[in-house]
């Protein structure tokens, strides 16, 4: 198996936010943090539908495709999830 190189870059309204990253030993994927100001958060009413901003701008190789997913108990609990998923 080759590298893949995958171009980022951190938007202005992400700048200070981690980097996604594996959050547990047998993680399947990276876990992304919102860009959203703690002082202002995002509520999503029961049914409704928002944009979520990650505050990162991705360039894939031709051939590779990113996903988001919903978190599995966020899912589970409250009935989130990701339009695309």
């Amino acid at each position: 198996m080759s590298d893949i190189h995958v171009r980022l870059v951190r938007l202005a309204h992400g700048k200070d936010l981690p980097l996604p990253s594996y959050q547990s030993e047998h993680a399947a994927g990276f876990d992304l943090v919102a860009a959203v100001p703690s002082a202002n958060p995002v509520t999503i009413a029961p049914g409704a539908r928002a944009l979520v901003p990650t505050g990162l701008a991705i360039a894939l190789p031709e051939g590779y495709e990113a996903q988001v997913r919903p978190r599995s108990g966020l899912a589970a609990r409250h009935g989130l999830t990701i339009l695309t998923s």
